[in-house]
């Protein structure tokens, strides 16, 4: 157990996390050069192709120093926010960690909150600065401002490039040198066995497969044991380590991060952070989505397979969630909870590549919690918000943004464009630290591209769900031949319904195929029409084969169609298609 060390990468999103596990994995030689790939542990298409880490991925790794082998086990972890609860769970498994900062960006907004998770969870941090071999002018700044941000002397922050591999190894003899064994953190909870659950996977054979990390006891294939939260008892089928793959061992013992394949068939009996063994284990939370987004199959027929694939994506993705939902016009669907709109992107786009499933999505939207009659509730889909209520409260978040201090002017700008309010300023080296809180709503629509924008890039920000505040909001419907669109409903500022009400209208109107009668294109907020646009009747010439002659049979057969036009005004009804809904949608 004193031969075993368990730590993490942390790190902005794109500072090479996954890049220096590569090297890790070559110098330990976990990974045959013949079957080395660049960001070998992204094993998704969809992380390769964003060049992001979505799932936090295990490895362990053989290492020898000074004729000592040591087993080391690795965690590469995720760098957006959206994907925190992730981080939060690998924290509690290791010892420590090491904070990765790009030598060419310098220390970003997830950099610190990063830090002061691992800070939190007593974790041992060691400081290193990537890219060197671009031979970045700012690099001793950088240097200075890690130091500065870890309180350690700058001699102890590793220099380090994961292209090419400078300093990797250096890196990887401090980890073994720094970071304590596991028998220092060991929890004093009574019982002889137990283990964390920081990760999981269905197997069609093995059911499912639980990630762990042993804190207590020893654990055996065909032993008896139990989830603690879920109170389900099973018997482990099977158990073993991540090299990278599942490589079938005989124990897991105190100390050790790996497999237990389950045999259990239904995926909503396990919970990430839950415990399995005799005594349940501390930092037990569950995840709280911010997000909500109603989720429809493009067939009625694939709803079987998509709440199958929901429930898959759910065991591997536990700040998912999902409940059943019903669109008149839609069908059946599902109501999802995610953790940011980003995190919504790739569960929908792990549909399609995973599943083969093609969804029609409504907009995001965010739970408010509405007083009614003096009743308080929570209101999750927009089309439940009601016209009249006695007060309404929003979810806030405290947002930090790092910008260096040229782009301070601009950044401070967006306090016109969005609702920041309990503004502060600090300084860090270069760069300059802003916090605010801001309506999750903005959060999520379009806060992201508008920094990027102002600061060509520059700016980064972090998240976190911190409080509630009334707001003065409002149901914005878009009715297409005088019926609700189903989907477009959205929870707007009253001061806002106006302007999105007439966007929309406008935009749809460029989205929407004409039909054989005029479509009439309405907003509707506060019990009234506040926004109207008209889709003119497709014409067909239905005299076109007439030659001359009395023009009494035109006149009939103009009238023929005048009528049928009205009957298609009154029994047509208009659907929205799922392309245009992604039109829509975009930003």
């Amino acid at each position: 157990m004193n031969n075993i060390r368990n730590f993490c990468i942390i790190a902005h999103i794109d500072h090479g996390k996954s890049t220096l596990a590569d090297r890790f994995l070559e110098i330990t030689e976990t990974i045959e050069k013949r079957v080395m790939k660049e960001q070998y542990l992204d094993q998704m298409d969809i992380e390769r192709e964003r060049g992001i880490t979505i799932k936090m991925a295990p490895v362990r790794m053989r290492y020898t120093l000074n004729a000592e082998p040591y087993t080391l086990n690795l965690i590469d972890t995720p760098g957006h926010s959206d994907f925190s609860y992730e981080v939060s769970r690998a924290l509690l498994a290791v010892e420590g960690a090491i904070l990765l900062v790009d030598a060419t960006q310098g220390i970003q907004a997830q950099t610190i909150a990063n830090f002061h998770s691992a800070q939190k969870a007593g974790l041992k941090i060691i400081g290193a600065v990537n890219k060197i071999d671009m031979q970045p002018p700012e690099l001793e700044r950088v240097v200075d401002d890690v130091a500065h941000l870890l309180a350690a002397p700058r001699e102890e922050i590793f220099r380090v490039s994961g292209k090419t591999g400078e300093g990797v190894d250096a890196l990887l003899r401090a980890v073994v040198k720094n970071i304590p064994g596991p028998g220092e953190k060991e929890h004093n909870a009574p019982g002889t066995r137990s283990a964390l659950v920081f990760d999981s996977l269905y197997d069609d054979h093995k059911g499912v497969v639980a990630f762990v990390r042993v804190f207590r006891g020893e654990f055996t294939s065909g032993q008896e044991t139990r989830l603690f939260v879920a109170n389900e008892k099973f018997k482990i089928k099977e158990l073993g380590f991540l090299s990278p793959k599942l490589t079938v061992g005989s124990k897991l013992a105190t100390g050790d991060i790996g497999y237990i394949a389950t045999g259990i068939k239904d995926p909503d009996k396990l919970r990430i952070g839950d415990t399995i063994g005799d005594a349940m284990l501390p930092g037990y939370r569950e995840p709280q989505p911010v997000v909500f987004v109603s989720v429809y199959p493009h067939e009625d027929s694939d709803y079987d397979d998509l709440k199958v694939a929901l429930r898959r994506l759910k065991l591997n993705d536990s700040a998912f969630t999902f409940e059943p939902d019903m669109s008149e016009v839609l069908g059946r669907g599902f109501k999802c909870g995610f953790l940011g709109r980003l995190h919504f992107e790739i569960v929908t786009e792990r549909l399609l590549r995973e599943f083969n499933l093609e969804t029609v999505n409504s907009f995001p939207s965010v739970a408010y919690k509405v007083k009614e009659r003096g009743v308080w509730r929570m209101v999750k889909n927009p089309k439940d918000f009601p016209d009249d209520y006695d007060a309404a409260l929003q979810p806030m978040v405290r947002i930090e943004l790092v910008t260096p201090a040229r782009y301070l002017g601009e950044v401070l700008s967006l306090q016109s464009q969005f609702r920041l309010t309990d503004l502060t300023t600090d300084n860090f080296g270069d760069h300059i630290i802003v916090s605010a809180l801001l309506p999750l709503s903005e959060l999520i629509s379009d806060f992201d591209d508008r920094l990027k924008s102002i600061s060509q890039g520059y700016a980064s920000f972090s998240y976190e769900l911190k409080t509630e505040a009334s707001a003065d909001l409002a149901r914005l419907e878009i009715l297409i031949a005088g019926e609700a669109a189903p989907g477009l409903t959205r929870i707007v500022f009253k001061e806002d319904a106006d302007h999105e009400g007439r966007k929309m209208v406008e935009r749809l109107k460029e989205l929407l195929p004409k039909q054989q009668f005029v479509q009439a294109l309405q907003a509707r907020a506060m019990g009234r029409i506040i926004a109207r646009e008209n889709i003119p009747a497709l014409k067909k010439d239905v005299t076109g084969y007439l030659y001359g002659g009395d023009r009494t049979r035109k006149m009939k057969l103009w009238k023929k169609q005048a009528r049928g036009k009205e009957r298609l005004k009154q029994t047509g009804r208009v659907s929205v298609s799922a392309e245009v809904f992604r039109e829509l949608l975009k930003k």
